[in-house]
């Protein structure tokens, strides 16, 4: 009869590799995308995160699980039971709680409220990758007066994640204002003549203003992520 744990690693191998050396590696851990995933595929995962951290002495890495769905979030709990979970950011952190922080300060600027999803993804990921992270919402170019309210907060971070979707214009507003790299994130945030966040996109990528990043459309994590690296001690 097969051993518990050799149906688990047969069953994992038909779904993911997972990297477990990549903390070591490169000093962040793998992440797991959970879109285009079924729930059961993300649990297998999730099991084997928690069967290796079970296995080795210390804490665990940190696990991310991104793009989740409520149904994704479900799975990762039933073996992960106290895993946070952040609807909005559609996130999942394990541990729970992010480790101490270390290096320079991240902001996160999110231009407005519909923007908020994808700048909490981008703020939790810069946390739980190790650092102090502050979040600024509804400063966009509509109302400049707004963002001149946070300028020592601004001007006091080691990255700027600034996240914007319609014309996408406040990451070069804010990379004239402040020392730090910008990480722009286009958002898919705006109406038709948006294309899905495109025009933002195009707009972050002819800023004229230096020191300009720009990720994916709606990729808080890859912006946090960077913004962590940015930041590192």
């Amino acid at each position: 009869m097969a051993e518990p744990v050799d149906d688990a690693l047969a069953e994992l191998a038909l779904v993911a590799d997972l990297d477990h050396d990549r903390a070591t590696r490169r000093g962040y851990p793998e992440a797991v995308y959970c879109e285009g995933k079924t729930p059961d595929q993300v649990r297998v995962v999730a099991a084997a995160l928690r069967d290796r951290a079970a296995a080795t002495d210390g804490a665990p890495p940190v696990a991310l699980f991104t793009r989740a769905s409520d149904e994704h979030a479900r799975a990762v709990l039933d073996v992960l039971p106290d895993a946070r979970w952040e609807p909005q950011a559609r996130l999942l952190a394990w541990p729970p709680e992010p480790p101490a922080p270390t290096g320079g300060r991240v902001v996160v600027v999110a231009a407005g409220t519909s923007d908020l999803p994808v700048a909490h993804e981008a703020a939790l990921t810069a946390g739980y990758l190790g650092r102090a992270t502050d979040l600024v919402v509804d400063v966009g170019v509509a109302g400049l007066h707004r963002i001149t309210r946070h300028l020592d907060t601004l001007r006091a971070a080691r990255a700027v994640v600034v996240v914007a979707g319609m014309d996408g214009a406040l990451p070069g507003v804010v990379a004239g204002l402040v020392a730090a790299p910008v990480v722009a994130v286009p958002t898919s945030v705006g109406y038709g003549a948006a294309f899905g966040g495109i025009a933002a996109l195009l707009t972050m990528l002819n800023a004229c203003a230096p020191g300009i990043g720009v990720v994916n459309i709606d990729n808080g994590y890859g912006a946090g992520h960077l913004a962590a690296q940015i930041a590192a001690p």
